[in-house]
């Protein structure tokens, strides 16, 4: 059934672009487009893996085997699961609730409209309105959970299903925003029309998709998944206070530091309408997938394996993790706050002595700042090395994964975070060049650092 299930996903990733594609009846032609994540081929092999890496994630640091250190070999005792584990109605139904009432929330809680970026650059005319109430969304969201307090333990239970319903609903999501970008007067974004309909699927055909004055690109990118994030740790924590009768010191600090993260990227919620995600990338299975499906459940990944496997670290050991941890939240967020509160307010106190570089930027032909000084002075993704640091920390809760009974497994945040952010960092050098042109490299003299000052 198991391999059924994957030959079934295997040829839906084929079957349905093309299906979806040959039902439209857009004349539009194709955009001369430079494929990223190795083409079609590697879209596709991206939408069939990612969804097994998730599993993996699970089976292999779970409460009836753990990967010892980097013991690849210990592979072999571990058990394939059965199809059943990975989707059931109770999962299903929980997912389904969640990502309703993160609907509702979106729709009735009170929140300030602000616009977005300029859409010119993008082919577009004018600023889109956004509701901006994710932070209350997600107090509200803590608060039922709270209520919910020790039946939370079933999202441990479900874990399996709830991340299986989340893979399936991104799949077809990422249907439905192929199928309407076909819809007339649709703003594309660049790349997502290249005319392969795997590739398009996976990258993002359209950029901005709504319903209504619902944007389901800006909702997906911060509401069910992220605070989800939180919301299963709190389940983490509610099993293990189950079987234990306490919770640990790693599993109390592991949700503050993530809790903390999540909290800062809804209170900052506005602050991601100039991200590359909402300007630049178009709305598909990439972004479906990795809003709802993969960054709760691999996230968590540390939370979840605490339950069964606390090392019981120090007081100080503990408290050594956490300053830490709390150094990489300063630079990340006082970094991204500079670079917002500029954007918005040039001559602001608390940035108009920061020096400039001014360029052209050769796609919309306006002047546009570039700051080198300050946080970005030092390096170019200075907030990069914050996150990732901060990264760090959040699986050091877990343990050495060399010593006694630790596992290199819950360390896979910050090892694929690194690879993500290089890659990110990449692509955004890219648009840049094209951007400012030969400015942009002027601009690269000036601050030659990427990420860590006088290193890297």
């Amino acid at each position: 059934k198991l391999y059924a299930l994957a030959g079934g996903a295997a040829a839906a990733l084929v079957v349905v672009p093309y299906a979806i594609k040959a039902r439209s009846k857009s004349t539009r032609g194709a955009d001369k487009s430079v494929f990223e994540f190795g083409g079609p081929p590697g879209a596709y092999a991206t939408m069939l893996s990612l969804p097994g890496v998730i599993f993996f994630l699970y089976y292999a640091c779970g409460k009836d085997f753990v990967m010892p250190g980097a013991n690849l070999r210990a592979l072999a005792d571990m058990r394939l699961p059965e199809a059943g584990e990975l989707v059931s109605c109770k999962g299903a139904s929980i997912f389904a609730g969640w990502f309703g009432f993160q609907v509702l929330l979106e729709r009735l809680l009170p929140g300030k409209v602000v616009e977005g970026t300029d859409l010119a650059a993008a082919g577009g005319r004018g600023r889109l309105k956004y509701k901006i109430n994710g932070h209350l969304a997600f107090w509200t969201s803590l608060g039922a959970l709270a209520v919910c307090g020790r039946r939370l333990s079933v999202l441990y239970d479900e874990f399996p299903a709830l991340a299986g319903s989340a893979v399936l609903f991104s799949f077809g999501l990422s249907s439905y925003l192929y199928a309407t970008s076909f819809a007339d007067g649709a703003l594309l974004a660049k790349g997502g029309n290249s005319g392969n309909p795997i590739y398009d699927f996976f990258i993002g055909r359209e950029l901005n998709p709504r319903i209504g004055s619902f944007d389901l690109k800006e909702f997906c990118e911060l509401r069910p998944g992220l605070i989800g994030w939180v919301a299963l740790n709190l389940g983490m924590m509610a099993k293990q206070y189950q079987n234990m009768g306490s919770i640990t010191g790693s599993m109390a600090l592991v949700n503050l530091l993530q809790g903390l993260y999540v909290w800062d990227s809804l209170y900052q919620e506005q602050a991601i309408l100039s991200t590359m995600d909402i300007t630049t990338d178009g709305f598909g299975y990439m972004l479906a997938f990795g809003d709802l499906a993969w960054v709760p459940f691999t996230y968590s990944l540390q939370a979840r394996y605490l339950v069964d496997n606390d090392p019981g670290l120090s007081a100080p050991m503990l408290a050594l993790i956490g300053c830490g941890g709390l150094a990489g939240y300063t630079i990340f967020r006082a970094a991204n706050s500079q670079k917002d509160q500029f954007r918005r307010d040039p001559s602001h106190p608390s940035v108009q002595h920061l020096q400039v570089m001014e360029v052209k930027n050769l796609q919309t032909g306006r002047q546009s700042n570039l700051l080198v000084s300050g946080w970005w002075g030092l390096a170019r993704k200075i907030n990069y090395t914050g996150d990732w640091l901060l990264s760090w920390c959040m699986s050091m809760t877990c343990g050495c994964p060399v010593i006694s009974k630790g596992s290199i497994v819950p360390y896979f945040y910050p090892i694929y975070f690194a690879v993500l952010l290089i890659h990110r960092a990449g692509r955004d050098d890219h648009f840049c060049t094209e951007k400012y042109g030969e400015a942009w490299r002027e601009y690269k003299n000036k601050v030659p650092y990427m990420f860590i000052p006088l290193l890297f």
